[in-house]
């Protein structure tokens, strides 16, 4: 609908002004009649030239009040974290505000909803990180206990127990480590750092490091058809962390005897490289949230398979630090298929 600026108005009482003020000289019995068209004529044009005066200054005074307003409200708006969309602003000052107030609403609207899934996230981050490290926490209790108590000197258990000791103290460094790693990446003081390299050999090299553990689950890892190097861009130590994780994981999640292969498609200026393994498969509601820290589809095998549950979410943040995108395709029963892109070099 197309808006009208009260200017219009404003000139519209101005002319009614006028003419009221006219047809009251007419109308008033002690002038004559030849006088009484010559005053409503002066009449006319003086009422209307004040009318006009009085209403463009009331209408400087208000409107610079509304435009300060306007201005105000804008800028506030602006400074948030995820303003709306441009306003589309009409000829009317007043109608003006209003969007941008209805726009700020929205505006508020949606941080507070982003508030409450923050706060949601967080309450669920520390759960999980407290949660994670309780176990390996409770086990060097439990075996510092027990040495304490007449452990240490028995030869059965001492060595036994500071072995476990210290695998569960890996597994606390590896947490931390993880977590360190993801934080480092979000705020950008992990730095990538970018060359040329061969894509192909990266997996063959990851698959060789590999295969003792797809063996003794019977599965075969298939590397991409042909023996032509595929050159992408992009920092070799990160990707080939993207590349271990997908592949331990459909390893450790993937049916015995299975087969995980890897697939490369050339898409323009990029290169798509797919992990894909015949599996139990992902159920599509946990899909949405796979790439969240600490998120687990099965808690209980995760946990049983080793790892920190943080994988997953550091392959996320590397492959977005490259200005790249990863997506997951997954069917329960039949396999998962995880996809990314790499500039080619």
């Amino acid at each position: 609908m197309k808006k009208y600026s009260l200017k219009i108005p404003l000139l519209i009482l101005a002319l009614l002004l006028a003419i009221l003020i006219s047809v009251g000289i007419l109308y008033m019995p002690f002038i004559t009649t030849e006088a009484k068209w010559s005053m409503a004529i002066v009449g006319f044009v003086v009422s209307l030239i004040s009318s006009l005066l009085i209403l463009f200054f009331a209408n400087i005074l208000i409107f610079t009040k509304i435009n300060q307003l306007l201005i105000t409200v804008k800028n506030f708006r602006l400074k948030t974290d995820k303003p709306a969309t441009d306003v589309k602003y009409s000829g009317n000052e007043i109608d003006n505000l209003n969007l941008e107030i209805v726009a700020w609403a929205d505006d508020r609207k949606n941080e507070i909803e982003r508030l409450k899934k923050l706060e949601v996230y967080r309450k669920e981050f520390l759960g999980n990180v407290s949660h994670e490290l309780k176990t390996p926490i409770f086990n060097i209790q439990g075996y510092v206990l027990t040495l304490l108590d007449g452990g240490l000197e028995d030869p059965s258990i001492n060595r036994n127990y500071l072995v476990r000791a210290e695998k569960s103290v890996d597994r606390m460094i590896t947490i931390i480590d993880d977590l360190e790693a993801i934080s480092q990446l979000e705020t950008g003081e992990l730095q990538i750092e970018p060359e040329r390299f061969d894509i192909i050999a990266l997996i063959k090299e990851v698959i060789d490091a590999q295969e003792m553990k797809a063996t003794e689950r019977g599965i075969i890892l298939t590397p991409p058809e042909g023996n032509k190097p595929v050159y992408v861009f992009g920092d070799r130590f990160r990707i080939r962390q993207v590349i271990v994780n997908l592949i331990v994981n459909s390893v450790k999640y993937g049916k015995e005897n299975g087969k995980t292969k890897m697939r490369f498609y050339d898409v323009g200026n990029s290169i798509s490289i797919e992990i894909a393994d015949n599996g139990i498969g992902i159920g599509k509601e946990h899909l949405p949230r796979l790439f969240e820290r600490f998120y687990r589809v099965d808690k209980s095998r995760s946990r049983e398979q080793g790892g920190t549950g943080l994988g997953l979410a550091i392959v996320k943040h590397i492959i977005e630090a490259h200005g790249q995108t990863i997506k997951v395709m997954s069917t329960e029963g039949v396999g998962t298929v995880f996809s990314f892109t790499m500039k080619k070099g």
